[in-house]
């Protein structure tokens, strides 16, 4: 169905995963208003920062190149990669998509029929007809890039650190561990005290005390920056031996259709985002 127009299908879309309406006159809640965004705001911009590849431009001009993980190389195809350049440890990822990635600890033991085959299927798929007519991944060419591979001292996995930032303003974020081996998450404020809203189940969510990062205010103020002028993204970051490493800029979390628990914090996140002015005689904003 993602062939549909896109306010036919996002409708369609929305009320299959929560089981409500979704009126773009009127959308209220935070994801109705993620979907009334994939809908009617696109800016071009946008298909440059949901790009990993091209959002790197972005990043090194608006904070710096140290903030960027170090690039190995960009490729079109699979056939253009050389692997007796990459090192040991690498990742290597499809810049055009969500979870594309790919994580090589040990390149000796690197089965590459097996990723060719990953890689062609990751570069036959759109984004925006895979899942929910993301706007921004539309145009977005299937690059491969491969980048160093990172690691926290603590933990066998990255942590994550999600900023959500409303009209360039983060208020607070959402934290990733162990993805890899017992992935779970939660959401927190600035003092780095749980926030009483989830969209998974309490199981899949962080119970232990985490320590907040050093590199916090930082990221913070590097969230705001990079959010400047967007009504509503998320800037994600690792802090990895006190070093801040970019992670990627999403327009659209979880495509806008995991509702959060309690029901009330749909309505109170949704009231963070205040949707733009589609300009008198337009049908979208585009700028």
């Amino acid at each position: 169905m993602t062939f549909l127009p896109q306010r036919i299908f996002l409708p369609l879309l929305y009320e299959y995963y929560t089981g409500k309406k979704l009126n773009f006159k009127e959308p209220i809640e935070f994801n109705q208003k993620i979907q009334w965004l994939k809908a009617f705001y696109q800016p071009k911009i946008l298909n440059q920062l949901v790009d990993k590849y091209g959002v790197r431009a972005y990043v090194i001009e608006k904070i710096g190149k140290e903030y960027v993980n170090e690039l190995y190389g960009a490729y079109d195809s699979f056939s253009e990669i050389n692997f007796q350049e990459l090192p040991e440890k690498f990742v290597l990822k499809a810049v055009h998509a969500s979870s594309y990635n790919v994580i090589i600890t040990n390149k000796s033991e690197l089965d590459l029929k097996a990723l060719k085959r990953k890689i062609k299927k990751w570069q036959s798929a759109n984004q925006y007809f895979r899942t929910g007519q993301e706007w921004a991944y539309k145009d977005v060419a299937p690059k491969l890039i491969a980048e160093k591979y990172l690691k926290n001292d603590e933990r066998d996995s990255l942590t994550d650190y999600k900023f959500y930032c409303f009209d360039g303003k983060p208020e607070f974020l959402e934290v990733h561990l162990d993805r890899v081996e017992n992935h779970k998450r939660a959401f927190y404020d600035f003092n780095f005290e749980r926030l009483p809203f989830r969209y998974v189940s309490e199981e899949k969510s962080i119970s232990e005390k985490i320590k907040k990062p050093k590199t916090l205010e930082k990221m913070i103020s590097l969230s705001e920056i990079l959010a400047e002028n967007f009504p509503f993204v998320r800037v994600d970051f690792y802090s990895v031996s006190g070093k801040i490493i970019f992670g990627e800029m999403t327009f659209y979390p979880s495509d806008g259709r995991k509702d959060f628990y309690p029901e009330n914090y749909n309505k109170i996140l949704g009231d963070l985002i205040v949707l733009p002015k589609i300009p008198i005689g337009e049908n979208k904003i585009t700028e």
